[in-house]
């Protein structure tokens, strides 16, 4: 996406418990400037509000493993986004759902997975895709790219990783021959609490996790590195519980559930997740 983010995928106080009903994550940013439907993979799921309009927006991250060995592994990405126009907070609580599909995306891609040493573990992918709009017919070419690194540390107790992601999304207009892009970077620590439990046939650990988000494009620039790193950042904690096992239903399934608190630009944000929160 071109600009900053003025705020993460994030969920209102009065209405986190309904969001539990859901197999993924839900939530509600502004997007003054990044407000492309395309984005809406590496966005997350929720509920969307820009320009005094709403859409919500439900993702599946579906991957196939092509090839796995003992220290790598390649996977076949297959990422869906269905958008929908016109839902409005108020109708959550009431149980109402959209009525008609208003976008949708599909970003076939690549994953390779690789373990680097014995605690640092390396993530990239490669996507390129499309998107429609139902409202106007029109189309976009999506690509995205990324990197993480997951560092194990301390005892093997806690599971504590030191996760630290880059990746850069981009669509062009098929038609109106526009573009846009953006970069995000985040960083932070996930760690257990060394109190792991076994329920529903699980083994299920709390974990508590801490992390540097910053969102940039095209317009930031940051006179150093300094400033690229802190300058509009903003930092997101919170808890979880992580399961052995998913849960759901093949492709629908979630490893791990838990809530975050964050302040950005004075506001008090409430995220809902369903994966690893970094």
């Amino acid at each position: 996406m071109h600009s900053r983010l003025s705020a993460p995928l994030s969920l209102k106080n009065k209405l986190f418990l309904p969001f539990l009903l859901f197999p993924f994550s839900a939530a509600a940013i502004e997007l003054p400037t990044i407000n492309h439907y395309a984005f809406a993979n590496y966005l997350g799921s929720g509920l969307y509000t820009s320009a005094g309009e709403t859409a919500a927006v439900a993702n599946f991250p579906v991957q196939i493993a092509l090839d796995s060995a003992k220290e790598t592994e390649l996977m076949l990405r297959l990422p869906l986004s269905v958008g929908f126009f016109n839902y409005r907070w108020q109708e959550l609580p009431e149980g109402e759902l959209p009525d008609a599909v208003g976008t949708i995306t599909l970003t076939p891609g690549i994953g390779y997975h690789w373990q680097a040493s014995r605690r640092l573990r390396m993530e990239s992918y490669f996507d390129i895709g499309f998107g429609h709009n139902f409202a106007n017919s029109s189309n976009v070419g999506i690509l995205s790219m990324g990197i993480s690194a997951l560092y194990a540390f301390g005892s093997p107790r806690y599971s504590a990783q030191w996760i630290s992601r880059f990746y850069y999304a981009g669509y062009r207009s098929l038609e109106a021959n526009t573009d846009d892009y953006y970069q995000a970077l985040s960083s932070g620590v996930d760690t257990g609490l060394g109190l792991g439990f076994n329920a529903l046939n699980r083994y299920m650990e709390p974990r508590l996790f801490l992390v540097m988000h910053r969102y940039f494009g095209r317009a930031d620039q940051a006179e150093d590195l300094a400033s690229a790193l802190i300058g509009d950042s903003f930092l997101e904690g919170g808890v979880s519980l992580a399961f052995d096992r998913p849960m759901g239903l093949a492709p629908v399934t979630f490893d791990r559930i838990g809530m975050s608190y964050s302040q950005v630009s004075g506001d008090g944000v409430w995220r809902v997740f369903f994966s690893l929160p970094l």
